[in-house]
């Protein structure tokens, strides 16, 4: 047989108040009716919007832990100050209550525990500041170790990072360079031409591109691609115990996992940079030509008394820093790893955002310290 559509009316109660009578079939068979479901859905809100606080379920031939889940929490998960119903419903109902857990509101936090919070903060970048500082006094030591004897260098280490950071990451950096040469070449035309100051592109753009654009977009690059890498692969090594290994034998890990990186990265960085530069000034060159009529000829004889040479040494000497700074970001994190797949992922994403952040922050304080020179 059947079961009855489950029913939501709205009567008189003896008192004169407004009560809630249920009927029918409160089970999830038939409140997974489309029809049926949008009709109680509505109902019950609109119930609850009125302060209906008298309910009647006495006519319901069915109630299921699906029926019961509903009205509880319609009713907001505590008693209604009038009900009547038959004993068995009172039993599911109490233990649809017993094990719903009651919604507890997120506490404000007091002032209080916002100082702490910021002390925590705090005490995390102070414990990172000191991990760096560290980790650069040891890539000192290990810096004279290595010129104390450099036959026994770990120049093989330097030639593989050298590959992995600067031959492959030529063809995006390329890319990168030419598309950002292309844009603002593009973009400064519009606003140069309504002057009649077509010329002044190539004063722009080169000093924008050799003295911050190219440095600055390599080093955000290398530290998305090669930052992250090197993170991931001292991070791996502390989840299969080879740091552990390395330890037990004796092996100086500042000697032959971070040195390695930081001469390649040092090495790597400027090279990278003035790849990234002149892949922007052919695109920014191309696109003069095309919008503005600005030849080749007259953008390479113009270029050189443009932008003075000293651009170009400062963009060569914020490559390097930049590069250090993103290889110890990098091993930095890595060694910081625990040996859990969780801890990696975390440290590889914190690796790049630190690393960006800080290559920013560096070149603020490169364009403030030499804003005399080359300008």
């Amino acid at each position: 047989m059947p079961e009855a559509v489950p029913t939501l009316t709205l009567q008189t109660a003896p008192d004169g108040g407004d009560c809630a009578v249920l009927g029918g079939s409160w089970s999830a068979a038939r409140l997974a009716e489309p029809a049926s479901w949008s009709r109680i859905s509505q109902g019950l809100p609109d119930l609850v919007t009125k302060g209906i606080v008298s309910w009647d379920l006495r006519a319901i031939t069915r109630l299921d832990h699906t029926g019961a889940q509903l009205l509880w929490n319609t009713w907001g998960h505590q008693w209604p100050a009038q009900l009547q119903w038959h004993p068995v419903q009172r039993t599911m109902l109490e233990r649809v209550a017993h094990f719903t857990a009651p919604a507890v509101k997120p506490a404000r936090r007091s002032a209080w525990q916002v100082f702490l919070q910021l002390g925590k903060l705090l005490w995390m970048l102070w414990d990172h500041a000191v991990g760096m500082l560290a980790l650069l006094g040891q890539l000192l030591l290990d810096g004279l170790r290595l010129l104390r004897a450099p036959g026994r260098g770990p120049w093989r280490d330097v030639s593989g990072h050298l590959y992995r950071i600067g031959a492959t990451a030529l063809p995006v950096t390329a890319l990168v360079g030419f598309t950002i040469g292309v844009v603002l070449a593009y973009l400064m035309s519009r606003q140069l031409r309504q002057f009649g100051a077509d010329t002044f592109i190539v004063d722009i753009l080169g000093l924008a591109v050799i003295r911050e654009l190219g440095p600055m977009l390599a080093a955000i690059l290398i530290a998305g691609r090669s930052g992250s890498a090197i993170t991931a692969q001292i991070g791996v090594m502390r989840v299969t115990e080879e740091l552990d290994a390395m330890r037990v034998m004796g092996i100086a890990q500042g000697y032959r996992l971070v040195l390695p990186r930081a001469i390649a990265m040092a090495i790597a960085m400027p090279l990278i940079s003035v790849w990234t530069t002149l892949a922007a000034l052919l695109g920014g060159m191309l696109a003069a030509d095309v919008v503005l009529g600005v030849t080749p000829a007259y953008f390479f004889a113009t270029l050189p008394d443009a932008v003075e040479i000293s651009n170009l040494w400062l963009g060569l000497g914020k490559s390097v820093v930049f590069g250090l700074l993103i290889a110890l970001i990098g091993c930095h994190y890595g060694l910081r790893v625990k040996p859990n797949t969780e801890s990696l992922g975390q440290g590889t994403t914190a690796s790049v955002v630190t690393a960006i952040t800080v290559v920013l922050l560096v070149d603020a304080v490169f364009a403030v310290v030499f804003k005399n020179i080359g300008l």
